[in-house]
C-alpha cells in the first residue's frame, strides 16, 4: 500500500489535514489484512478507521450497525461527499433493494451499511460468499454485551462471520466498553488474539458543569437564554418528565421535541428526522434516544434528571461537540433522584451481581456531581484514565470553598445511630428540625438528644449535607429501604477523628461561565450567518441534514480565516475535493461580498 494514499483520502475526500490518535495506525493495520478492537470516544472519529480502508480495498466493506437512522445518516453524508455508500433495511421498496444488489454485483458499491439480523442471515451469507468482501467494521460493539444498556442479543451470532470468512479481517469499535464488556465483544466477535487500539477519553473541547437541583426549570430557561439557534439534547428519567418539559419549552418558544419509547413508532422517527436535518433543534429524551447518533453540531447536552451511570454519562455527554468546537456538559441533580434511581435499579435489576455493578456504577455519578476537583480529571479517572486539570469546568473555573461542618455531621450521624439506623433521611431531618411528627411521636423520636438540634437549619441545607455525607462515603443508604446506615467513617467523624467539609454554594452557573468564552466581531457575526443561511437554503433543497452540507467548524474557520481562493478554501477542516467543486464558488462570493 502507498503510504500516502490515506493521508490522501483524508484530505482530498474528507477534508482534514491531519489524522487524530491513533487513525492512522489502525488503518494501517486493518490494511495490512488484520482484525482489531478499537476503544475510541464519541467524536474521536471511529468511522474513518473503516471508511478510508473500504475506498483503497477493492473488494466490498460491510460496516454493521444497530440503527437504520444510524445507517441513514452515514450514507447520506458519505454520499455527499462522492462516496458510493448504501444500506440495506427492510423499510426499502423491493425494486430499490434489487437496485443495491446489482450495484453491489457491478463493484459500484465501497460501503454497505447492515443490522446485525441481515448480517446473520442464511441467504445474505450465501451472497456475500459469491463476492469480494474486504472488510467486516461491526460499530457500536458494545451492543454485544450482556452489561451495557444497549444490548443486542443479535451481536452475539455475528461470529458466523468468522466461520463463514475466516481470513476477511473484522474491525469492532466502540466508545464505550469497560473491562466486562470487552470480554464480551473479544469473545463473541472471536477477536481473543486481535490487536486492541484505546484512545484517551479525553474531550477537551467539552466544559463539564453540574448544577445542585434549585427550581430546575428556571435554570434550564437560564442555560437555554445563552444558547439561542443552536441544536441540544435535553435527557430526562422518565417519559412523563419527557412530555413535561418538552410542553414548557415550547410554551417558552423553544422549538422543542420529545422522543421517548412510550411514542408511536412514526412520531419517534419524524422527531428523529428532525432534529438530524435541524441545525437548532432541541431533543428531549429518554436515554431510549442516542445511541449511535452522528450528529456533529450539537451544541450542549443537558442532563436535566442525574444519569443512571458513569459510563451512559459518558457516552451521552459525548454527543455534543463531535466538531470540536466548544460545548456543553451539564447535570442538574438532588438527593430525592439518587433514591429514586436506587429504587428503579432495585426493581429493575434481577440478577444480583449486575444488580451490584449498576448501583456501583451510580455511586460514581453521585460522586462525580458532587465532587469540588477538576470535573474532567474525575470523569476520566472514574474511566480508568489518569489526566490533569482541564482548567474549563465549573470547579476549575471557580474552585468551591469548604467549611468545617464536622459537629453539623456529628448530630446527623448522631441522630442516625440513635433510631438504629432504620430511617430515611426525611425521618432525620424531621428530628433535627424538631419537628413533632406522627411517625416522630409514634416512635419517640422526640426524646432523643439530637430532637431540634439543627432548627436554626434549612430543610434544604440539611438534605444538602446528607446528600454530600453519602457521596463522601460518610453514610450508606440501604437501597431496599432507603435507611441511612453507619460505616466505618461514620464511626470515626463522630469520635472526632476524620473531619467533614462542605462545599460552599458558590460554584459559578453555567451562564457565566460560557459567556467567558471569546465571542465573534459584530462583522464575523454577519458572515457566520450568511454561511449558516446558505448552508440551510442547500440542505432544505436536497432535504438532507445541514451538517452534510458544511459542519459548524468548518463555517467556522472560514468566519477566522476568511480564505480568498480556491486552494484556500482547501486548508479549511471539512472542505475536499467534492465539496470545493460543489460550494467553492458560492462561499468565495458570499466571502467577497461580506468585505
Amino acid at each position: 500500500m502507498n503510504p500516502n494514499t490515506s493521508l490522501d483520502i483524508l484530505r482530498k475526500i474528507f477534508g482534514y489535514a491531519t489524522f487524530r490518535g491513533e487513525q492512522e495506525a489502525i488503518i494501517n493495520h486493518v490494511m495490512n489484512g488484520n482484525s482489531a478492537f478499537v476503544l475510541m470516544p464519541t467524536g474521536g472519529g471511529k468511522s474513518l478507521c473503516y471508511q478510508i480502508p473500504a475506498l483503497i480495498f477493492k473488494g466490498l466493506t460491510i460496516v454493521v450497525s444497530p440503527l437504520i437512522a444510524l445507517m441513514q445518516d452515514q450514507v447520506i453524508a458519505l454520499n455527499g461527499i462522492g462516496v458510493n455508500a448504501m444500506y440495506l433495511a427492510s423499510s426499502l421498496e423491493r425494486d430499490q433493494i434489487t437496485k443495491i444488489f446489482l450495484s453491489i454485483r457491478n463493484r459500484e458499491v465501497k460501503l454497505l451499511y447492515i443490522t446485525p439480523e441481515r448480517l446473520i442471515n442464511d441467504w445474505f451469507i450465501n451472497f456475500l460468499q459469491s463476492i469480494e468482501v474486504s472488510l467486516f467494521a461491526i460499530d457500536e460493539a458494545h451492543c454485544v454485551s450482556h452489561w451495557g444498556q444497549n444490548f443486542r442479543p443479535e451481536y452475539q451470532k455475528l461470529n458466523r462471520i468468522l466461520m463463514h470468512f475466516p481470513d476477511t479481517p473484522r474491525l469492532a469499535l466502540t466508545a464505550t466498553a469497560d473491562k466486562f464488556t470487552r470480554i464480551d465483544i473479544k469473545h463473541y466477535l472471536g477477536l481473543k488474539d486481535a490487536r486492541e487500539f484505546f484512545s484517551s477519553f479525553l474531550r477537551d473541547n467539552i466544559v463539564y458543569i453540574v448544577h445542585e437541583k434549585n427550581n430546575g426549570k428556571k435554570q434550564l430557561l437560564s442555560f437555554l437564554s445563552t444558547h439561542p439557534n443552536v441544536c441540544g439534547i435535553i435527557y430526562c428519567n422518565t417519559r412523563a418528565k419527557v412530555d413535561a418539559i418538552t410542553e414548557f419549552l415550547i410554551n417558552e418558544k423553544y422549538p422543542a421535541i420529545p422522543y421517548h419509547a412510550g411514542l408511536p413508532n412514526e412520531t419517534r422517527r419524524a422527531n428523529h428526522r428532525y432534529f438530524m436535518m435541524n441545525s437548532n433543534a432541541i431533543m428531549v429524551a429518554t436515554v431510549a434516544f442516542g445511541l449511535g447518533i452522528d450528529k456533529p453540531d450539537v451544541r450542549y447536552v443537558y442532563h436535566f434528571d442525574m444519569p443512571r451511570n458513569i459510563d451512559s454519562f459518558y457516552q451521552e455527554s459525548g454527543r455534543a461537540g463531535r466538531d470540536g468546537i466548544t460545548s456543553y456538559s451539564i447535570i442538574n441533580f438532588g438527593f430525592k433522584e439518587i433514591l429514586e434511581l436506587n429504587r428503579m435499579i432495585i426493581d429493575t435489576e434481577s440478577d444480583m451481581l449486575k444488580k451490584q455493578y449498576a448501583l456501583l456504577k451510580l455511586k460514581h455519578v453521585v460522586k462525580y456531581c458532587d465532587s469540588n476537583i477538576c470535573r474532567t480529571r474525575l470523569l476520566l479517572e472514574l474511566m480508568g484514565e489518569v489526566t490533569h486539570d482541564c482548567g474549563k469546568c465549573d470547579n476549575c473555573h471557580n474552585p468551591q470553598i469548604l467549611k468545617d461542618e464536622t459537629t453539623l455531621a456529628q448530630k446527623i450521624l448522631s441522630t442516625i445511630y440513635h433510631v438504629r439506623q432504620k430511617c430515611n433521611s426525611g425521618h432525620i431531618i424531621d428530628i433535627l428540625k424538631g419537628k413533632n411528627t406522627i411517625d416522630v411521636q409514634i416512635w419517640e423520636h422526640n426524646k432523643l438528644s439530637t430532637f431540634g438540634l439543627c432548627h436554626d437549619i434549612t430543610i434544604k441545607d440539611l438534605r444538602r449535607t446528607i446528600r454530600i455525607l453519602y457521596s463522601h462515603e460518610f453514610i450508606d443508604i440501604d437501597h431496599a429501604t432507603s435507611h441511612l446506615k453507619l460505616n466505618e467513617k461514620s464511626i470515626s467523624c463522630m469520635k472526632g477523628l476524620t473531619y467533614f467539609y462542605l462545599p460552599q454554594c458558590s460554584a459559578i452557573n453555567s451562564t457565566a461561565l460560557t459567556k467567558t468564552f471569546a465571542m465573534r466581531t459584530m462583522e464575523e457575526e454577519l458572515l457566520y450567518r450568511k454561511l449558516v443561511s446558505y448552508r440551510a437554503s442547500i440542505a432544505t433543497k436536497e432535504q438532507v441534514p445541514h451538517y452534510t452540507i458544511m459542519h459548524d467548524k468548518t463555517i467556522a474557520e472560514l468566519v477566522t480565516h476568511k480564505p480568498t481562493t480556491l486552494d484556500g478554501l482547501l486548508t479549511i477542516h471539512g472542505i475536499g475535493k467534492k465539496r470545493l467543486e460543489r460550494l467553492g464558488d458560492d462561499i468565495l462570493k458570499i466571502m467577497s461580498n461580506a468585505n
